[in-house]
This record gives C-alpha cells, sequence and structure tokens, in this order.
C-alpha cells in the first residue's frame, strides 16, 4: 500500500486530539485525517443504530480518501460499533480506544476508583465485559452526561459548575481515576481541583502503541523521514473548533 495514505481518525468532537496528540509522540513521519463529527455530538445519548450509521459514514469517507487505518478515537463509538464496522469492512484495519480499566487492575488494584465515561459507553456490552473481569470492588462507574458537550463549547465556568456538582461527593474517597473518554484528559486540572491528588488512567498511549504494532505487522508504516501532515474535517464546518483543535495538538 502507498506509504502516503493516511490515518483516519474520529471521534464525536475534537476530544479525540488526547488520542493523536499521543500518536503523534511515536508516529511523527504519517499523513492524518482527522474527522470530528460535532453535528451528531454527543454520541453517548444515542441508540446502537444511529451510532453504527453515523461511525458507517464517516468510513466511507475515509475510504474514499484511501485510508490504510481507521482510527476510532471516542469510546463510545468504539463500545457500540467496532465489531460491526470491522465485519462489514474486512479489509481495513480498525483500531478502538477502550477506557484504561485494566491498567487500575494491573498498576493500582488496591485503590478506591472513579470511571468517568458517557453513558452509552458504561451501558455498552464491551465495557461491561472489560468492567467484570477486572473489577476490583472498589469501583465506581459515574456517567457523566453531557459532560464531553461542555468540554465541546470550551466554556470553563460550566466545566466547572458541572464538576463540582458531579464529583465534590467523591473528594478524599477516590484514587484512581479512569477517564473513559477521550474529551476527559483535556479538564484533567479541573478534576483534580475537585477531587484532589488524583492518578489518572487513560487508554490513548496504549492505543497509539498498538496502532504502531499494527501498522508495522502489516508493512503499513511509512518509512520516509519526513514531517507529519494533518488534516481536520469538522462535520459542522465550525471554524473555531478547527483553531482550537490545532492549539491542543500544539500545546
Amino acid at each position: 500500500m502507498n506509504e502516503n495514505e493516511a490515518i483516519g481518525i474520529f471521534d464525536s468532537g475534537i476530544g479525540g486530539v488526547t488520542v493523536l496528540k499521543e500518536i503523534l509522540k511515536i508516529l511523527p513521519n504519517e499523513k492524518y485525517i482527522y474527522y470530528s463529527d460535532s453535528k451528531n455530538n454527543p454520541y453517548g445519548d444515542k441508540s446502537d443504530e444511529q451510532i453504527n450509521a453515523l461511525c458507517d459514514n464517516i468510513v466511507q469517507q475515509f475510504i474514499k480518501q484511501r485510508c490504510k487505518i481507521i482510527v476510532i478515537a471516542c469510546n463510545t463509538a468504539s463500545a457500540k460499533s467496532v465489531k460491526y464496522l470491522r465485519e462489514k469492512y474486512k479489509n481495513i484495519p480498525f483500531i478502538a480506544i477502550e477506557p484504561a480499566y485494566k491498567m487500575v487492575y494491573d498498576y493500582a488494584y488496591k485503590n478506591p476508583t472513579l470511571v468517568m465515561a458517557t453513558k452509552g459507553t458504561i451501558e455498552s456490552e464491551k465495557f461491561n465485559l472489560l468492567y467484570h473481569t477486572y473489577d476490583n470492588h472498589k469501583t465506581i462507574l459515574l456517567p457523566c452526561v453531557g459532560l464531553a458537550d461542555l468540554i465541546e463549547k470550551g466554556n470553563q465556568d460550566e466545566i466547572k459548575t458541572y464538576l463540582k456538582e458531579h464529583l465534590e461527593q467523591y473528594k478524599g474517597k477516590i484514587k484512581n481515576v479512569v477517564l473513559g473518554c477521550t474529551h476527559y484528559p483535556l479538564i484533567k486540572n479541573e478534576i483534580k481541583e475537585i477531587l484532589g491528588e488524583v492518578e489518572f488512567f487513560n487508554g490513548a498511549p496504549y492505543l497509539a502503541k498498538h496502532l504502531k504494532d499494527v501498522l508495522e505487522e502489516k508493512h503499513l508504516k511509512n518509512m520516509e523521514n519526513k514531517k507529519n501532515t494533518i488534516q481536520f474535517i469538522d462535520s459542522s464546518n465550525d471554524e473555531q473548533k478547527k483553531k482550537r483543535f490545532f492549539e491542543i495538538i500544539k500545546e
């Protein structure tokens, strides 16, 4: 396959930029197309059928742009649609983000844990299998309805009010926080303001490593030593989101 073909990455909004940043650390020479589906954000409160249809539409656009591999940088889409997509598009490798709950099992099993995720992720069969396999019996599952949308809009006052309302009861009681939505790493400091010193678990670094392994295994990795290019597409054509996306990339 042509080394100039891109890696397609999509999320329900710009939250997947936190995944792309980890990928860029170990795959600096690739061409990337990032698709932000802000027109249909959030995914967390949609039915499985709706999410499948939205993801299918994005994948078809990536195919038209000859993407060599597709990264699902949205926990809800990963939990709900990766199986459907892999069955429908058997010739395309899909790399899917997962909430980093197994990391708690591996590294901090004894500590009280809070899983912050969308309602769709927490209710999904995929997450429940992960949770029941690695349950440390000290875990609270918190469906953060509407939080990804607030982060997408970027209003700090609204975000802080939301976190205070939903997290204050756990202050001093939690040691681990699983960031089960790719938007949430953007507000780690705000979460710490409420909960105090906690350890964050985020699946993005592990996804990046897995992506690199799959590219090498399938001989798809770009071997040329050249600077990456990043194309940003937003389904609602929001220039403000594009501006914020590239600001976060440079941070």
